[in-house]
């Protein structure tokens, strides 16, 4: 009997081990597919971005990821996207990619909206609708978008502007924001920036040249418009000063070539002179309704600290050096004219 069980006994010893490394091999299986379609790298390097709009579905993003080529296995990421919840999470935003992330890893970061920052930055844009398309290459609002909240008086009287100079709320400078970021956040945003901008101080000094903010910023797009360089916004800003409280026309001739819409204009001739519009201070007193360009910060502060001088005239120089030659007197402006006019018909500069 003894013989007997020793067979029966060993057999027995053996189905269990082989079913014991059956249940490991399984379990190794089971534990290398979840690995795999969690853990395993998946992203491609075929994008540096993902970008998901404002109001999308799972479905949107699936399509995406699809057509964008960003995973090499879509049902991989499928499959991990249902069992992680993702489905009902989606958040709007620009992702960056690294190639060789999981699924897990992606799912985690879309689902978290762990987006990263966009860093916009603008300057001396001449006119809205430059600064529309601009802006829009950044964030997610197309210019249209942009263009409409800009012209919408009822939208820009709630933060104290109007359509023609809200553009002075636009202050060049750095800023970090999300890309889906919403047109009317940006506006917020923007105001938010501007009044940290206009301290006390700063305005104390616009009063005391009888300029509120806004017409602080049109005045200084002028000056920014004729000064080729910096050092000499000063002076300009005080000679403008001096016509305004005076009375007399400003006379610029860059207020002149933003009427015209010819962005071309060298010389300013008689015939554009008569151009009707607010914005040509030959034909009208006193400020445009809005600025010409978007002012540099620079330009603002000259107006702020403008250079104190008798000054009533001024004239690009004759050597083109992009300064110009300042005159107290209409003879003396006239002699400054005609040495720049000379300049030009000798360079064959006629229009």
């Amino acid at each position: 009997m003894d013989q007997q069980q020793k067979p029966t006994s060993g057999r027995f010893k053996k189905f269990i081990i082989a079913l014991v490394v059956i249940f490991i091999l399984a379990l190794g299986a089971t534990g290398l597919f979840y690995y795999l379609r969690f853990f395993g790298p998946n992203v491609t390097d075929k994008q540096q971005y993902l970008y998901i709009r404002t109001g999308a579905t799972y479905e949107d993003v699936y399509q995406t990821i699809r057509e964008q080529g960003i995973v090499k296995d879509t049902t991989t990421f499928n499959w991990s996207a249902i069992n992680m919840k993702y489905i009902g999470r989606v958040k709007p935003g620009k992702y960056r990619l690294q190639s060789g992330m999981s699924n897990r890893r992606l799912i985690n970061m879309l689902a978290s909206g762990s987006q990263e920052p966009v860093d916009l930055t603008f300057k001396n844009l001449r006119l809205k609708e430059q600064f529309a398309g601009f802006v829009s290459k950044k964030i997610e609002p197309d210019s249209l978008k942009i263009i409409s909240l800009l012209d919408s008086t009822q939208f820009v009287a709630q933060y104290g502007f109007t359509p023609e100079n809200v553009y002075t709320m636009f202050l060049p400078d750095s800023y970090q924001l999300y890309w889906n970021t919403s047109a009317e956040k940006f506006f917020d945003k923007m105001r938010q920036h501007y009044d940290k901008f206009w301290t006390a101080e700063r305005k104390a000094k616009a009063a005391t040249i009888n300029l509120s903010p806004i017409q602080v910023s049109i005045l200084a797009s002028i000056v920014d418009a004729e000064a080729l360089h910096d050092d000499e916004m000063p002076a300009i800003a005080g000679l403008y000063l001096n016509r305004l409280r005076i009375g007399r026309k400003l006379q610029a001739d860059p207020t002149v070539i933003f009427a015209v819409g010819d962005f071309t204009i060298k010389r300013v001739l008689n015939r554009y002179l008569v151009t009707n519009s607010p914005y040509n201070t030959y034909l009208y007193t006193g400020l445009p309704p809005g600025p010409i360009m978007m002012p540099s910060v620079n330009a603002v502060k000259a107006v702020l600290d403008y250079q104190k001088s008798d000054y009533i005239y001024m004239c690009a120089k004759e050597d083109f050096s992009g300064y110009h030659n300042f005159a107290v007197t209409e003879a003396e402006h006239l002699v400054n004219a005609r040495k720049f006019q000379q300049a030009l018909n000798e360079r064959n500069i006629k229009r």
